[in-house]
């Protein structure tokens, strides 16, 4: 069956090498209620097209949220526009909003990404066509 698409559809770029990543995607795509995100691994022909100059080979440093109207947003604020979906989405995103909360949350995302090959492993990469 056919997915339907979705005019305001956004985008969520993760790295489909890191297991937690692909993780969190596939907890995202069960626990979601926003059918208008659409997940797309960094090590993909179109997260290269659709980052554009943005796009590096191998490995990402955060993940990519690209949003309606074109706007990319990097790192924890990738995830923020989908906590609403989520269960107890609106409490994180109510504690998003403190700035004390938000900077933990920041550092703490930093931390995860620079370490996540270390700590949660690899996966086998998804077949990207490159």
């Amino acid at each position: 069956m056919a997915r339907p698409v979705y005019q305001a559809e956004q985008i969520l770029i993760y790295d489909g090498e890191c297991r937690l990543c692909v993780t969190a995607k596939e907890g995202l795509e069960r626990l979601g209620r926003d059918p208008s995100v659409r997940y797309v691994p960094y090590q993909s022909d179109e997260a290269a097209s659709r980052l554009g100059e943005g796009y590096r080979t191998g490995r990402p440093d955060v993940a990519y949220l690209i949003r309606p109207g074109g706007q990319v947003q990097r790192g924890f604020e990738a995830f923020l526009p989908l906590l609403p979906g989520l269960p107890g989405g609106r409490v994180l995103t109510a504690l998003a909003h403190i700035p004390m909360f938000k900077g933990l949350a920041v550092l703490v995302y930093r931390l995860v990404a620079k370490n996540r090959y270390r700590w949660f492993g690899t996966v086998r990469p998804p077949d990207s066509g490159f």
